[in-house]
């Protein structure tokens, strides 16, 4: 049996003709796709794992952002300003450094006349403590980014796991047509045989309607494998985003050309995010709790107010102020909720590990299953061939009714199929075994 299948995407193409003398034909090259590049070409080009890379993106500039709260803050702030507010018309002039006498007149001060100011102000602030909040949400912010990332990693391996998937099935259900299409040669031999014995009247009428119904079911199975095909093309093109040209699958179905996962387990992805997401929530917890403990920050000022360009008043403050909310219930509140989620995170993580080992074990048994059946399959199709020749003769010779022959027929093709289906699994078990222990699926990195 030949692993090399050539499947075909049907798409409209276009042919140039002036590069080549009139009437010559530019013989086009196969283009071979190993499962490796197929991997690489869904890695890149999967507009699901596109959109994870953004979320990994954003959950870095969130965790940069979490890391630089401790950070001092500059604000600068300009502004123009006409009143006759008492207050502000007040303060407006004291800032502009030209109160007179004449301003402390109860009239002027009660009723003044609009007056115009423009103003800025520079101001540095500077958080100095704040009860290990910002330390805790730098770690969380740092955390819940390495579990994206984490997750991602996952994302692809999954990806890789359907492309595995994919790419053998698309192997399988090509082989697949051309044993339905031996199968179909064979019943249109036997129905001219037997026809011909009908019409000599050798044979019953009846022998040659069963064999024409066996090739018309010879003929819808031949059309269902053709649609398999078609299927699996397509499910294929659309992980690897390829163009539709002829591809030679190049990598060969056949498992023992791969090792077996090992028994160590690697860095599986959704089980590094589950404790990226632990720590998270730990830290939020820790952050939660630095709500209820007392803040101390620095803040430094530099003003200016001007009624004309060359005329107004200048200042500077500096301040460091200590802040402690004794009571507030929202805070206490969202400490039992960080709590809770710490313990969510803390079972989920348990319940990831216990999902990862369950799937350790059944890819473990789906592979020696797979590896008994092939052995017996393999037995099942030699064996199978040699009783469909060896029946056809003797049917041939008038020493085997009709129904010898087509029971040969159904159980090679039965043999055949176990031993594609058995083929696909071990090799799709195998990949499962991969992403249950967390290690590179075919081995790409």
């Amino acid at each position: 049996m030949s692993n090399n299948l050539n499947f075909v995407f049907l798409v409209p193409t276009m042919t140039m003709v002036l590069a080549h003398p009139l009437g010559a034909q530019q013989p086009q090259q196969p283009v071979t796709m190993t499962l490796e590049a197929a991997i690489r070409r869904a890695w890149t080009g999967q507009p699901g794992l596109q959109a994870g890379e953004a979320m990994v993106d954003r959950a870095k500039s969130e965790a940069d952002a979490m890391r630089d709260l401790n950070l001092p803050t500059v604000s600068l702030s300009a502004g123009l300003m006409r009143t006759d507010q008492p207050m502000m018309a007040f303060g407006m002039k004291l800032n502009q450094a030209r109160i007179t006498q004449m301003d402390f007149n109860p009239a002027s001060l009660n009723k003044p006349d609009a007056i115009t100011g423009v103003g800025g102000g520079l101001t540095l602030s500077q958080p100095l403590y704040t009860g290990g909040r910002l330390t805790a949400a730098r770690k969380a912010g740092g955390a819940m980014a390495d579990a994206e990332a984490a997750s991602q990693s996952h994302r692809r391996q999954q990806v890789a796991l359907a492309v595995v998937q994919a790419y053998f099935g698309a192997q399988v259900a090509e082989q697949g047509k051309v044993y339905a299409e031996d199968t179909l040669r064979q019943a249109r031999e036997v129905e001219h045989f037997v026809q011909a014995r009908v019409e000599q009247g050798l044979m019953l009428q009846a022998e040659g309607l069963r064999i024409r119904a066996y090739r018309a079911q010879a003929e819808a199975g031949l059309m269902e494998a053709r649609q398999r095909v078609a299927s699996a093309r397509s499910g294929l093109a659309l992980l690897t985003g390829m163009e539709a040209v002829p591809v030679t699958l190049a990598t060969s179905l056949n498992a023992g050309s791969i090792p077996a996962a090992g028994d160590v387990p690697g860095n599986r992805g959704d089980l590094q995010a589950a404790r990226f997401q632990w720590q998270a929530a730990q830290q939020g917890a820790k952050a939660a709790q630095g709500s209820l403990l007392p803040e101390v920050g620095l803040n430094l000022g530099l003003g200016t107010m001007h009624n004309t360009w060359s005329s107004g008043g200048n200042w500077s403050e500096i301040s460091l102020g200590f802040k402690w909310n004794l009571f507030s219930a929202p805070d206490r509140r969202r400490v039992s909720s960080a709590k809770a989620m710490e313990r969510a995170a803390s079972f989920n993580l348990r319940w990831q590990e216990q999902v990862a080992g369950r799937e350790t074990s059944e890819a473990r048994l789906a592979i020696e299953s797979a590896s008994a059946r092939i052995k017996m399959a393999q037995e099942a199709v030699e064996a199978s061939e040699s009783v469909r020749t060896l029946r056809q003769a003797r049917h041939r010779e008038g020493l085997l009714p009709l129904t010898e022959v087509l029971d040969a027929e159904a159980g090679l093709s039965g043999a055949r199929t176990l031993l594609l289906n058995s083929q696909y699994e071990l090799r799709v078990s195998r990949a499962q075994l991969s992403l249950a222990q967390g290690q590179p699926i075919e081995g790409v990195q």
